[in-house]
C-alpha cells in the first residue's frame, strides 16, 4: 500500500494524512478543489461530484518522474473530502456534496480495482449533539451505540457506512474501514481549551471528546495496514476530554442517569477507542495538556 490517493488532503485532517504518509516513506497524491497550505506532496484539483472527473483521477498516468502525479493507479484510497461539519452550508448542499462525492469515490476506486479505501465517517452518526435532554444510550460511547443522525451533515456520514456495507457485498475482497472522526485539532487550537473548563456544557455536545490532527493520520495509516476485509468503523478520538476534570465527574454533574457500562480513570475519553487500539493499534500520541 505504498501509493495512496487522499481525497481532502488540503483539509485540516488530511494535511495530517498526507504529511504522516509521505514521512513514513509513501506515495501521496492530495486530491482537493484547492491547493494544500502544508503542500508535502503532489496535487490535483478535482471535483469529487463530477464522475468523469472522479474516475479520471484513478487512473491518470504519472510516473516517479513526474511532478504532478507520484504514480498511476493507486494502491489505496484515503477519502477524507467533505463539507467537514453541519451549518457550513445549507442543509441540502452539504447532503447532496458529502453523498455524491462518497458514491463517486467509491464507485470510481472499485471500477478501477482499488481494493482498500480508507474514508472519514463521524462521530455524529452517534446522536451528536448530545445533552440533558438528548444523552446518549450509555457511556463511553462506543461502535455498538444507537445510530441516531441529527443532521443533514451526519445523515450522509450514516449512509457513507452503509454504502460501504453494501460495496463489501457486492466485492467480497474489498476492504472499506471509516474512521468516524471525533473533532478534529490541531496544536494551535489548544489554547481555547482553557476557556471551556468552568462550564461544562460548552463541550457536553461530543462527551467532551476531540481528536489532534497527527492522532487522525495514524489512525488513518494503520488503518490502511489493518488485516482486514470487508467494511468495518472505528470511533477515533484521543485518549483524553478537552476538560480538566475527571470523567467520572462530568457524567455525574450532567448525564446522571446514564448508565456508565465500563469504569474510566480520570481523564480517559468518553468516547471509547478500545475497538481502534484493539484491531488497527490505534494509540494516541498527542494531547492537549501535554
Amino acid at each position: 500500500m505504498k501509493n495512496v490517493l487522499v481525497t481532502g488532503g488540503s483539509g485540516k485532517a488530511g494535511r495530517a494524512v498526507c504529511r504522516d504518509l509521505v514521512e513514513h516513506g509513501y506515495n501521496v497524491l492530495n486530491v482537493d478543489r484547492a491547493s494544500s497550505t502544508d503542500p508535502v506532496c503532489p496535487f490535483l484539483k478535482v471535483d469529487l461530484c463530477d464522475f468523469g472527473q472522479t474516475m479520471a483521477m484513478m487512473n491518470r498516468g504519472g510516473g516517479a518522474d513526474s511532478p504532478f502525479r507520484p504514480f498511476g493507479t493507486p494502491d489505496a484510497i484515503v477519502h477524507f473530502a467533505a463539507i467537514p461539519a453541519p451549518e457550513l452550508a445549507t442543509d441540502d448542499q452539504i447532503f447532496h456534496t458529502n453523498i455524491l462525492s462518497t458514491y463517486n469515490v467509491f464507485e470510481a476506486a472499485v471500477r478501477t480495482g482499488i481494493r482498500r479505501i480508507v474514508w472519514a465517517s463521524s462521530e455524529t452518526t452517534l446522536g451528536l449533539p448530545f445533552s440533558p435532554d438528548n444523552p446518549p444510550a450509555y457511556a463511553p460511547v462506543d461502535e455498538d451505540h444507537p445510530m441516531r443522525p441529527e443532521s443533514s451533515y451526519s445523515l450522509s456520514k450514516d449512509l457513507g457506512e452503509e454504502m460501504a456495507r453494501q460495496y463489501c457485498r457486492w466485492n467480497p475482497d474489498l476492504t472499506m474501514i471509516g474512521l468516524r472522526l471525533s473533532n478534529v485539532m490541531e496544536p494551535d487550537g489548544y489554547a481555547q481549551f482553557e476557556g471551556w473548563q468552568d462550564d461544562t456544557a460548552l463541550r457536553q455536545w461530543n462527551m467532551w471528546g476531540y481528536i489532534d490532527a497527527r492522532d487522525a493520520a495514524q489512525a488513518t495509516r494503520k488503518a490502511l495496514n489493518a488485516d482486514l476485509v470487508g467494511a468495518d468503523c472505528f470511533v477515533i478520538a484521543n485518549s483524553d476530554t478537552t476538560m480538566k476534570r475527571n470523567s467520572a465527574d462530568l457524567m455525574a454533574d450532567v448525564f446522571p442517569d446514564v448508565e456508565l457500562r465500563t469504569p474510566v480513570d480520570g481523564r480517559e475519553t468518553l468516547l471509547s477507542i478500545a475497538k481502534a487500539r484493539r484491531i488497527l493499534g490505534f494509540d494516541p500520541k498527542y494531547n492537549w495538556l501535554g
